[in-house]
């Protein structure tokens, strides 16, 4: 996982894309904080589907599963 800060991503946005098509996943920060998460369309559709995986079963904690997306994708870089 990559940081950048939103003007640097900006001014080198072909940096950014490739390094993402390679999987990598671009934290943005703006003034110091993470506002935004660059990931590929694939990483996309999987995060997507594995947080709703436990709303849609009504066996959802918050915490937990922030948690465990967090662990599952972080080892993929």
């Amino acid at each position: 996982m990559l940081t950048a800060t939103a003007t640097d991503v900006q001014n080198n946005f072909g940096k950014y894309l490739q390094a993402v098509q390679m999987g990598n996943e671009i934290i943005i920060l703006k003034n110091g904080v993470e506002v935004a998460r660059l990931i590929s369309k694939n990483k996309t559709v999987s995060f997507l589907t594995d947080s709703l995986t436990g709303i849609l079963s009504n066996n959802y904690d918050e915490k937990a599963t922030k948690e465990e997306r967090l662990r599952k994708y972080e080892a993929i870089d």
